[in-house]
């Protein structure tokens, strides 16, 4: 990196996080010291983690205080951790908001603000939309999530892992992170298990809800269903009874179903059923549990025969598993 780039990247972190850089002392723990007594949180955004946590060995050399989760533009961003709105606005020409969590703080750009300085949010609260021009992703929309307690920086996807966790090797600790977001995304859809589903296929789950090495790409991505497989030709039915919302060629899903079930147990649930054969339904069709609506494939962006399923609660994604006998 050059030393404008440094320069820069230094001014922009120390408007971000609005305190000044602390005096190196003999007795400093630095500015990534571990920490293990942090709340759990949830995940302002589900999305690959493109760049991790690397803070420098000292607070004025060049480092990344957070972690790049890759998004969609104009997606909402969510409070990680219960708080109050301290700042929203422009820094450095980026849309910023910064939530004081009492001794916390967390940080989320470029973000644009749908809430105000002073406002109270909850965890996993909407506070903004996200917005292209991070410069760590140059090529990708990215949302910059970072975590300080004090003038110490700490990695923000700590809040989303076990209160305990072995020490590993760092070149293995990428995939520990990823593992307690999955490990969070399937805590996620406890709100949802008293609904009670059917299951969308027989067969073997052959990949699971939450991060994963992508078989195609080969990269770490996030996993949105449960992926069970099982011969081309085997039913598919539903999970529970609903109305056909969507059937037809969905792209890398293949052909694909969507199903709305309503309200169950108090919960908004929404199905879907994905790289089939084909579907004997239609738009607007009222299904009954455990009907047959089509059958397993291998369509779109597939390695070989098998139902992705797909659960949303209340309008989010989680994990199917949990729903599922």
């Amino acid at each position: 990196m050059g030393m404008k780039r440094i320069i820069t990247a230094i001014m922009s972190l120390c408007l971000l996080l609005l305190a000044d850089l602390p005096t190196a002392r003999a007795d400093d723990p630095g500015p990534a010291a571990a920490a293990t007594d942090l709340p759990r949180g949830v995940a302002p955004l589900l999305g690959d983690v493109s760049t991790g946590f690397d803070p420098p060995d000292q607070p004025w050399l060049a480092g990344h205080r957070g972690v790049d989760i890759v998004g969609d533009p104009g997606g909402p961003i969510k409070a990680a951790l219960a708080g109050q709105v301290s700042f929203a606005g422009m820094v450095a020409g980026r849309p910023v908001i910064s939530l004081r969590h009492g001794d916390l703080m967390t940080t989320y750009e470029p973000v644009v603000a749908t809430v105000s300085v002073g406002d109270e949010v909850g965890a996993g609260q909407v506070i903004g939309t996200l917005e292209t021009g991070h410069t760590s992703c140059p090529e990708k929309t990215c949302l910059h999530w970072g975590l300080r307690r004090s003038e110490t920086y700490l990695n923000p996807l700590d809040l989303l892992s076990p209160a305990k966790i072995r020490l590993i090797a760092g070149a293995d600790m990428e995939a520990v992170r990823r593992h307690a977001i999955d490990l969070e995304l399937r805590a996620s859809a406890e709100r949802a298990s008293a609904a009670g589903l059917v299951n969308p296929a027989t067969g073997v789950v052959t990949s699971e809800f939450g991060m994963r090495l992508h078989p195609i790409s080969g990269t770490w991505r996030f996993h949105d269903g449960l992926d069970i497989g099982a011969a081309c030709g085997t039913p598919i039915v539903t999970a529970a009874t609903g109305t056909v919302t969507e059937v037809g060629y969905s792209g890398g899903h293949g052909n694909r179903l969507v199903i709305d079930h309503g309200t169950i147990a108090g919960v908004a649930l929404k199905t879907s059923y994905s790289h089939a054969q084909g579907f004997s339904v239609a738009v607007g069709d009222t299904i009954t549990a455990g009907q047959t609506v089509g059958l397993i494939g291998s369509t779109g962006d597939s390695t070989g025969c098998h139902l992705h399923f797909q659960v949303w609660s209340d309008g989010d994604l989680v994990d199917p598993a949990p729903l599922l006998p």
